[in-house]
Order: C-alpha cells, then sequence, then structure tokens
C-alpha cells in the first residue's frame, strides 16, 4: 500500500512537470508562444484540478500541501489557488467504527467510560484528524470542568505512516524541481519542505496543541470578546484531543452573521486587530487561521452589555501556531511603522535586514516602486483597489515592469508561515467587509507602537537622530569613493531594463550561432552518410543534436 502510494505521488508530479517543459519550455521555445500563452490559464486550472481531487482521494500530506499553495502567496496563478481553496472543505470523512476503536487503543480505555456519548456523525473532516460531538462522562475520580458537552478530535489511523511516505516522495519532487534555474533562483525548496516538515510533526502532537490554546486564551485573558475552546486534560492524549463545544457561526456564513445583527465591518476589524496584538505584542500567534477555524459566538444581551458587544470572536485549532523571534520582531514593527508612516526607506532598510532581498536587487529602484506605490494605493479600500483604473494599474507595471520580472523577494523559511497567515487573514477581511481598508487598521496601531516605544517617544526621535547622523556623516566617505570610482572609469549605472534587453541580446545571438552551427552539423552528417561513412555521419548528427538543444533551452 505505501510503496503504491509512493509511486502515484512521484508519477503524479512527474506528469505535471513534463507538461510544464512540453508546453512552457519546449513550445515557448520553438515559436509556439502565443498558443502557450493562450492555453495557459486553461491548463493551470486543470493541473489545479487534478491535484485537488488527488489529493481529497489520498488525503494526508496532500490535502495540507494544497491548503497551503492555496493560500496568497503571490507565488502561484489565481486560476490554481482558487482551484485549490476547496480543499478546506472537502476532506473524505474517516469511518467513526475505526476512529473510535482507535481511540480506545489510545486511552487504554473503553470509550464509555471516558464519553457518555459521541455523535457518529463527524462535526468536521481534515487531513489529520476528525471531529465528533460528545458528552463528557465524569467519574467521581475526575475534576469536573463545568461542562460536559465536548468535541472529541481523533487523528486519523495511520496518518503517520502515510505522512512519512508522503514527505518522502515529496522531497523527491523537491530535489526535481531544483533542477530548473528560475526556481533554483528564488527559493530553495528543500529547505522549505523541510520547515512545513517540522511544523507538520508539530501539528500531530495534539498535547502540544493544548498547550498552544492556553497559552493563546492565556494572551487574551483580559478580553472577553476573544473566546478560546478550554481543554479537557483528563480526556487528552497525544492523539486524542477534547475541547469544550461551543456553537458559533463559521466566519464565512455571512448571512448568519447578519441574520443575528451582528456587523460584519466590526468583526473583519477586530479580527485584523486581534492578529496585530498576536505578531507585535504577544509574539504568538494561530498560524491556520482559515475560515473553518474561525467563529463568531452571538451573546446574550446582559453579556453583550458586559463587553460591549452583540458578539465574540472564536479561535479553534491550534495545531499550527507561530512564535517571533526577538531580531524578527524589531524588523517587522520596522516595515509596520515604515508602512504607517509611508516611509519607502525604512522599508526597504528592514528588508535587507530582514534577508528577503535577492543580492545585486536594485534598491534605490525598489524604493521608488514603493514610494509610487503609496501614492497610488495608499488609503483605497480592497473594493477600491479592486475598481482601480486600468490605465493606472498599466502606467505603474510600464513603470516598474522590470522590477516586478525579476521579482526581487526570497522569503526566508521562518516567515512562510507568518506570511501564509497573513495572506489567508487578508482574504477572509476582505470576505467580511468588501472595502476592508488595511491603511485605515494599521495607523492608529502604528502610532500606539511609536508612542509606547520604551515608555515615550523620546527614543523613537532618537534614534531616527541616529540614523540621520550616521547618513550624514558617512556622506563625506561615499562622496569620495564615488569621486575615484568615476576618476578610475569604475562608475556602473543600474539600469535593469537596458540590462534585461542586453542580456536577452547575447542570448539571441549565441542561439543564432548555435543554429548556424546546427544546419552545418546536420548538412555535413547527411552528406557522410550518402557517402556511406556513418561513424562520421554519427558524430556530426550527436553535435546537430546538442546545438539543437542549446537553441531551444538557451537562456
Amino acid at each position: 500500500m505505501f510503496r503504491r502510494r509512493y509511486a502515484h505521488i512521484l508519477w503524479f508530479f512527474g506528469k505535471i512537470i513534463l507538461s510544464f517543459i512540453f508546453w512552457d519550455l519546449l513550445l515557448f521555445s520553438i515559436g509556439f508562444r502565443n498558443l502557450v500563452r493562450k492555453t495557459r490559464s486553461e491548463r493551470y486550472r486543470r493541473m489545479a484540478a487534478q491535484f485537488r481531487l488527488e489529493a481529497i482521494k489520498m488525503g494526508g500530506v496532500m490535502i495540507k500541501i494544497g491548503q497551503f499553495l492555496s493560500a496568497r502567496l503571490d507565488v502561484l496563478p489565481s486560476v490554481i489557488t482558487d482551484e485549490l481553496a476547496g480543499l478546506q472543505d472537502e476532506v473524505r470523512p474517516e469511518d467513526p467504527d475505526l476512529l473510535f476503536a482507535f481511540a480506545e487503543k489510545e486511552f487504554n480505555l473503553p470509550l464509555p467510560e471516558q464519553y457518555s456519548f459521541i455523535d457518529p456523525q463527524p462535526l468536521a473532516a481534515a487531513s489529520i484528524g476528525q471531529v465528533h460531538r460528545a458528552r463528557l462522562n465524569i467519574s467521581s475520580e475526575r475534576a469536573d470542568p463545568g461542562f460536559s458537552e465536548v468535541i472529541i478530535k481523533i487523528q486519523r489511523p495511520d496518518i503517520e505512516k502515510i505522512v512519512a511516505v508522503d514527505l518522502a516522495a515529496l522531497k523527491v519532487v523537491a530535489r526535481w524541481l531544483m533542477y530548473y534555474p528560475p526556481i533554483r533562483k528564488r527559493a530553495n525548496i528543500p529547505a522549505i519542505l523541510d520547515e512545513f516538515e517540522r511544523s507538520f510533526y508539530e501539528e500531530l502532537d495534539y498535547l502540544n496543541e493544548g498547550k498552544n490554546a492556553e497559552r493563546f486564551a492565556e494572551n487574551f485573558s483580559d478580553q472577553p470578546r476573544i473566546l478560546v475552546p478550554e481543554v479537557v486534560w483528563s480526556h487528552t492524549t497525544r492523539r486524542v484531543l477534547t475541547l469544550e463545544y461551543i456553537d458559533a457561526i463559521k466566519i464565512t456564513d455571512y448571512a448568519k452573521i447578519e441574520a443575528c445583527g451582528i456587523d460584519r465591518e466590526q468583526v473583519s476589524d477586530q479580527l485584523f486587530d486581534t492578529y496585530l496584538q498576536q505578531i507585535f505584542e504577544d509574539r504568538f500567534f494561530h498560524a491556520d487561521p482559515h475560515p473553518g477555524n474561525l467563529f463568531v459566538l452571538p451573546v446574550s444581551p446582559e453579556e453583550s452589555g458586559r463587553i460591549g458587544q452583540n458578539w465574540r470572536l472564536v479561535f479553534i485549532d491550534f495545531g499550527m501556531a507561530g512564535v517571533i523571534s526577538e531580531n524578527l520582531m524589531t524588523t517587522l514593527r520596522e516595515i509596520l511603522v515604515g508602512v504607517g508612516t509611508r516611509d519607502a526607506h525604512r522599508i526597504i532598510q528592514a528588508y535587507q535586514t530582514l534577508g528577503v532581498l535577492l543580492p545585486n536587487t536594485d534598491v534605490d529602484l525598489l524604493e521608488r516602486a514603493t514610494n509610487r506605490v503609496f501614492e497610488h494605493f495608499w488609503g483605497k479600500t480592497m473594493g477600491e483597489l479592486r475598481q482601480m483604473h486600468q490605465e493606472e494599474a498599466k502606467a505603474f507595471f510600464q513603470e516598474f515592469g522590470a522590477l516586478i520580472y525579476e521579482m526581487p523577494f526570497q522569503i526566508p523559511q521562518n516567515i512562510l508561515l507568518l506570511a501564509r497567515s497573513l495572506g489567508i487573514l487578508s482574504g477572509i477581511c476582505s470576505g467580511l467587509n468588501t472595502e476592508f481598508n488595511v491603511w485605515k487598521n494599521i495607523s492608529p496601531y502604528v502610532q500606539k507602537l511609536v508612542n509606547t516605544e520604551g515608555g515615550s517617544q523620546w527614543r523613537f526621535w532618537l534614534n531616527e537622530i541616529g540614523s540621520l547622523v550616521t547618513i550624514l556623516t558617512g556622506l563625506p566617505k561615499r562622496t569620495d569613493q564615488l569621486i575615484s570610482r568615476i576618476e578610475q572609469g569604475n562608475l556602473e549605472i543600474k539600469v535593469p531594463e537596458t540590462d534585461r534587453r542586453i542580456k536577452a541580446l547575447e542570448v539571441g545571438l549565441r542561439r543564432l550561432v548555435a543554429a548556424i552551427l546546427f544546419i552545418g552539423f546536420l548538412s555535413a552528417s547527411v552528406q557522410f552518410y550518402l557517402a556511406q561513412e556513418a561513424p562520421i555521419a554519427i558524430g556530426l548528427a550527436i553535435g546537430a543534436l546538442i546545438t539543437f538543444v542549446f537553441v531551444l533551452f538557451a537562456r
């Protein structure tokens, strides 16, 4: 079974890679560019649909990979991410009898001793485990948690073996992808997969998930508007998790939210503010904020008067949680203040500190592009951005087309989880409120951050003055270096568009020379073959084949 699964994954991804090589490399190189471009969206959509069906059928890591790719990480076309988005809700349920037998084995007790009732119909089915509603059987020897209605989350049988097989196959696929220079230049796929594997195995440990839930609840203990189900530790093991049951509305069920008189815009704003606190204050964040893990709970009029609103925001499933280091925290704050104050130079410096810029990136051009983004897009809501005038977008892409084409960013593994979470969060907030304005929500928090940095503003301004003094003191030396380079004739001016066109011209010339050699080798091979000089003809044919491959794939 496991060998067939391993081979099936390799065969599936192998077919996708071969299809990409045939269409986007081979046909594109020999002159069928219009056909390739015309069919690209539909081909990508079909590939994503095939992957989605395979993932649903196979489960395991394949589901998680699909959910990972469906997050808005700006690495895949929207036709692919849109097709994969349904994986959040399309996981096939497991046979409840198998799950309950697995749980009994885990507890080493009959389930009736743990639960007086378990609903065989699952509330939710995920790639790792399945959730059922249950009722506690509290014995006299156990402490009563104060509630009896719970949910029980049970891992799928053999999930750990399935995960090991899937990851082994995906590591082979990752090595294949690294043979393609554009991918190798942009990302270290095996390293990213290693990070994915580490976080995935953490998610397999339900004891760890319970601890994450308690830590999150403690961080928001002074905010009654945020609710986290309580963990029932007496009924929890590494593979079975029992939580307080909360009957709430899924955050994407807009009709029910509105029917309860709840303001969707307030929900969107509070969710966003909650993540600002998680990231910039608690340094510990819920890393899987997809719609199945976020709910809205209507509250009674009495409770509404106490907390100041008629609903509470509910977070569940803390299998994936992120921790932000001190160094990353400092840099993220710089980026946030830079965005809030529209300081492009500060943002670029933070990028450099964070290590997300590729070597030889034209930082001056990137800074100008960031300033232009502020000029064109600052203050606009999501709805306004979607309706942005086509000419305005076209002008921006014409001015910075070379920069966008090169994509000078590389995302270190420790930031991927945060980037994924923010991508999903952005989609949820925009769904709740089509006029969601990220600029309006960020600005008050930036002001708060500046005001509280070091207890007052003096440290903030002291840092600003220090940065200015550093620039001014280094200016004479940099000016002297510039004059020396001019005198020596070593001055280089970065013009990305010109450089790209020159490189394209060089490649074109090399391909032209190779094409001439190909014709020469091929003609000579035919002549020697007709003269019955087979060995020489074969040698010349091999030379023709080599030059032909160069003509096709030279970059």
